[in-house]
C-alpha cells in the first residue's frame, strides 16, 4: 500500500476514534442526569428556566440550571446565580461543555435554556446534546425574523426542531400549536398545551418581580408532571432570584422629581412588549400623567425596530419619545413625521450617565416605559438609572 494513502488512512482512523470516544464520554454524562428539561421559545425562556429550577428545587430534587443570552447564568444546587464569564462570543459548544461538567455533579434535574437560534443549531442543541426528556416551547413570537423566518408559522417550525423523541412537550403556544403537535406526533412524544387560565392573583402574590402568569403556569405543568404538588412547586418559585432582565418598576428621584421606570428591554418583540403595556398601563402602582417610551435600538435588528415603532404609534402613543441608536433619520418619514409629541434622538456615542441624565431631565411624575435592546449599552444606562432609585 502506498505509504501516503496509508498514512492518510491512519489519520482518519485516529479522527473517527476520538470523535466516537468523545460522544461516547457525552453520552455518559447525559446517563447521569436521568431528568433534562430543555427550554426555547421566542419570550420567556430564562424566567421559565428559573421557576422550573425553584419549583423541582422546593421538593427536593437536586438541580442544576443554566440561562443564556444577554446576561448568562448557572443556578448552582443551592438555587444561588454564577455569572458565567465567556471569553469569546457564545457558542452552542458550550452547551456540551457544561453537560459534561453537569453530569460530574451528578443532580437529579438540569434545566437548560436553548442557546440557539439559527433552525439547524436547534435540532444539532436537543438531538445530538441535550436529549431532553422534557421539552418546554414557551411561545411562538416574530422575533429573529432574520434567522427563523418573517412568518409565524416559519418561526414555530424553527422552533419545532427542539422537540425530542418519545418525551414531553409542554407549551403555552396557542396560535401555532398545531404545528407542535404535529411534530411531537411524529416523534412520539406527547404535547401538554397549557393556558395561564388556571393562575389568579392569590398565585402571582409574593414574586419580588413582576411575573407573566403564562410562565408560572407552564412551569408548573413541568413541576406536577414529576410528582410535585401545585403548593410546593409555587412556594419555590416565589424564592427564586429573578433574571437581570426581568420585568420590573423601579421609583426614581432627581432634584425632587419622581420618575417610575418599568424595565421591560427583555421583551423586545413586538406582541410581547404590548402585552407588558397593557399589564402596566393599568397597574394600581402607577398613576403618572406624562407618559415617556424610551426605546434602546440594534442597527442589526432594523425590522424589529420599525415594528416596534409601529407598535408605539399606535399603541402606547406616550407624550415624549426617547430613541437611542445608529442611522435613525431611515426612519423620519415611515415613523418620525406621524409622532406628535415631543421626539429625542440620540446615537450611541452618548455616554450612559448623559443620556440618562437628559432622560430624567424631564417633568416629575413621569412613567418611563423602557424597551428594546438592553445588551450593551442598556445594561450601562439601567446601571445610571440604578444610582437614582429609591429602595424600599
Amino acid at each position: 500500500m502506498d505509504v501516503v494513502v496509508f498514512s492518510l488512512l491512519i489519520m482518519i482512523l485516529t479522527v473517527i476514534a476520538a470523535l466516537t470516544g468523545e460522544w461516547l464520554v457525552h453520552l455518559r454524562a447525559l446517563n447521569r442526569i436521568p431528568i433534562r428539561i430543555h427550554i426555547n421559545g421566542t419570550r420567556g425562556k430564562s424566567s421559565v428556566t428559573r421557576l422550573i429550577s425553584a419549583g423541582l428545587r422546593e421538593a427536593g430534587f437536586s438541580v442544576l440550571g443554566k440561562t443564556t443570552g444577554s446576561d448568562p447564568r448557572i443556578l448552582d444546587l443551592n438555587g444561588k446565580d454564577r455569572k458565567i464569564h465567556r471569553l469569546q462570543n457564545a457558542s452552542i459548544g458550550e452547551q456540551v461543555r457544561f453537560l459534561r461538567y453537569f453530569g460530574q455533579l451528578k443532580p437529579r434535574a438540569i434545566v437548560l435554556e436553548c442557546m440557539a437560534v439559527q433552525p439547524q443549531y436547534q435540532w444539532i442543541t436537543e438531538h445530538q446534546m441535550v436529549k431532553a426528556t422534557h421539552s418546554v416551547i414557551t411561545n411562538a413570537r416574530l422575533d429573529h425574523v432574520e434567522e427563523m423566518g418573517y412568518r409565524l408559522s416559519d418561526i414555530a417550525m424553527s422552533l419545532s426542531n427542539t422537540i425530542p423523541f418519545n418525551g414531553n412537550l409542554f407549551t403555552a403556544e396557542q396560535a401555532k400549536l398545531e404545528i407542535f403537535e404535529e411534530m411531537a406526533k411524529k416523534r412520539g412524544t406527547r404535547v401538554k398545551a397549557v393556558t395561564d387560565h388556571g393562575v389568579d392573583e392569590h398565585d402571582m402574590q409574593g414574586f419580588n418581580h413582576i411575573e407573566h402568569p403564562e410562565n408560572v403556569a407552564l412551569s408548573l405543568a413541568v413541576c406536577q408532571s414529576l410528582g410535585i404538588s401545585r403548593d410546593q412547586a409555587l412556594d419555590g418559585m416565589r424564592k427564586a432570584q429573578p433574571d437581570p432582565g426581568a420585568l420590573r418598576i423601579w421609583d426614581l428621584v432627581l432634584e425632587d422629581r419622581h420618575f417610575s421606570l418599568v424595565n421591560a428591554f427583555a421583551a423586545n418583540d413586538p406582541q410581547s412588549t404590548k402585552t407588558i403595556w397593557k399589564m402596566i398601563k393599568d397597574h394600581p402602582s402607577l398613576d403618572h400623567g406624562h407618559i415617556c417610551t424610551f426605546l434602546n435600538t440594534r442597527s442589526d435588528r432594523v425590522s424589529r425596530t420599525s415594528q416596534l415603532l409601529e407598535l408605539i404609534l399606535k399603541d402606547i402613543r406616550p407624550d415624549t419619545l426617547f430613541i437611542r441608536g445608529e442611522r435613525l433619520d431611515r426612519f423620519e418619514k415611515s415613523h418620525f413625521s406621524r409622532f406628535k409629541g415631543r421626539l429625542e434622538l440620540f446615537s450611541e456615542a452618548e455616554s450612559a450617565s448623559t443620556f440618562s441624565k437628559k432622560l430624567l431631565s424631564q417633568q416629575g411624575s413621569t412613567l418611563i416605559f423602557g424597551i428594546g435592546n438592553i445588551v450593551g449599552t442598556g445594561f450601562q444606562i439601567l446601571d445610571e438609572l440604578k444610582k437614582y432609585r429609591v429602595q424600599s
